[in-house]
C-alpha cells in the first residue's frame, strides 16, 4: 500500500464519522431501505447490477408486491419471472434470482456470510459483500464503480486501470482496510452513495464532499480520475423486420436454452425470414452493449408470401400489441414497440418517428 493510501487509513476514524454523519442527512429514500431483509436487499442488488437504481425501483416494488419472500419467489414459475422482469434487460439476472430463492429454501434459509452467498450462481464478490453487509452486518467491504471513484479520487491515483475489473482488484485491499467494521451496512451504502451523489463522474461536487480534507484530488484534477485504458469498440449492423398485422406484432422468441436472451421475444431478423430486399426503411437505433455499438434498422416488409411460411416457423409468434408489455419482449425492443405503435406514436408506414 503506497504512502497516500497510508495517510487516508491513518486518518479513518475522523473520515468514517464524516462519512457516517452525510450519510444519515443525504441517503435517499429506496423502498429497500424502508423494510430492510435478506429478500429485499437480495432483490435489490441483483436487480441494480446493471440497471440504473430509478429504473428498477418501480420493478423491484412490483417484483416484491408478487412475490414478497424466497419461499414465494422459489415457488414461481421461470416464464413467469421473466414476465415480470421484462424491460430490465441481461435476463440471466432473473434466472439466477430465481435459482438463488430456491436454493435459499433448498438449505432452509438464506446463508450470513459474503463466503455463502458466493456460492449462488449471479452473485459475485460485490453483491455478496453488499448482501451481508447490509443484511447481516458482516465486514466485507463492496467495491463498485461508484467505491472505485472515490478511492481513486481520495488517494490521487493516477494509475491507467486495464478495465473496471483491473481497478476493482487493486482498490479492494485499501476498501477493506478504509471500512467501518463496526456499521459496515451503513458504510458501504454511504461510499456508493457519495460515488452517486457527489463524486460523480464527470462533475464532482468536491464542495460538499464529507471527505474532502482528506481528498489528493479535490477540484479540477478530480474529473480525470479514475483512469482507464480506453476500449476499442466494434460497429455490428442487424436489419430488423416490423410487421404488423391485425392489431399483432411478429415477434421471434430466442429458445429456452439459448446463450443470450432465452426464452425473451424479440423484432425478428430480416435474414431469418429471409427477406429480400428488406422493404423500406421505418427507423434506426443505436444502442452499446459491451464493446459492440448495434446500429438496428427497422424495416418494412413487403414480401408477404414468403414472410407468410418463415412466419409460422419455430420461435415465432403473432402477439397483439395490448399485451406487449406482459410477452417478455426485451427492453429495448418493447420501448421501440410501444414508442411505433402507440395511438399517439408514429405507425410502421415507412417515415421516421
Amino acid at each position: 500500500m503506497d504512502e497516500r493510501a497510508e495517510s487516508i487509513l491513518k486518518n479513518a476514524p475522523r473520515a468514517r464519522r464524516r462519512l457516517l454523519a452525510w450519510f444519515a442527512r443525504h441517503r435517499r429514500s429506496m423502498p429497500w431501505r424502508e423494510r430492510p431483509s435478506a429478500y429485499r436487499t437480495v432483490v435489490s442488488e441483483l436487480m441494480c447490477q446493471q440497471t440504473q437504481i430509478a429504473t428498477a425501483i418501480p420493478y423491484f416494488e412490483r417484483w416484491t408486491r408478487r412475490w414478497p419472500d424466497f419461499g414465494s419467489l422459489a415457488a414461481a414459475e421461470e416464464s413467469e419471472v421473466l414476465e415480470l422482469w421484462a424491460g430490465l434487460g441481461y435476463y440471466s439476472r432473473a434466472r439466477n434470482l430465481l435459482a438463488l430463492a430456491r436454493g435459499v429454501v433448498a438449505r432452509g434459509g438464506p446463508p450470513e456470510t459474503a463466503a455463502g452467498w458466493r456460492t449462488f450462481r449471479g452473485v459475485g464478490p460485490y453483491t455478496a459483500a453488499a448482501i451481508a453487509s447490509i443484511a447481516f452486518g458482516e465486514p466485507s467491504a463492496v467495491v463498485d464503480g461508484n467505491v472505485v471513484r472515490v478511492l481513486a479520487r481520495l488517494t490521487g491515483d493516477r494509475t491507467a486501470f486495464r478495465d473496471a475489473a483491473d481497478a476493482v482488484r487493486r482498490l479492494q485491499p485499501l476498501a477493506d482496510a478504509f471500512l467501518d467494521a463496526r456499521r459496515p451496512g451503513d458504510f458501504n451504502q454511504a461510499m456508493m452513495e457519495l460515488g452517486s451523489l457527489v463524486c460523480r463522474k464527470a462533475s464532482p461536487d468536491c464542495a460538499a464532499c464529507p471527505l474532502r480534507k482528506d481528498c489528493a484530488s479535490a477540484g479540477k484534477e478530480a474529473a480525470v480520475i479514475p483512469r482507464f485504458t480506453p476500449r476499442r469498440r466494434r460497429e455490428e449492423t442487424v436489419d430488423r423486420a416490423l410487421v404488423v398485422r391485425g392489431g399483432r406484432v411478429l415477434l421471434h422468441r430466442h429458445p429456452q436454452d439459448a446463450r443470450r436472451l432465452a426464452g425473451i421475444a424479440e423484432i425478428p431478423t430480416v435474414a431469418s425470414l429471409g427477406l429480400r430486399p428488406a422493404g423500406p426503411l421505418v427507423v434506426t437505433h443505436r444502442r452499446s452493449i459491451g464493446d459492440v455499438a448495434y446500429v438496428e434498422r427497422l424495416h418494412r416488409p413487403e414480401k408477404d408470401a414468403v414472410l407468410s411460411r418463415r412466419a409460422r416457423g419455430p420461435g415465432f409468434s403473432w402477439v397483439p400489441v395490448a399485451s406487449l408489455r406482459e410477452s417478455a419482449v426485451s427492453g429495448p425492443h418493447l420501448r421501440w414497440l410501444l414508442r411505433l405503435l402507440s395511438p399517439a406514436g408514429p405507425k410502421a408506414r415507412g417515415r421516421r418517428p
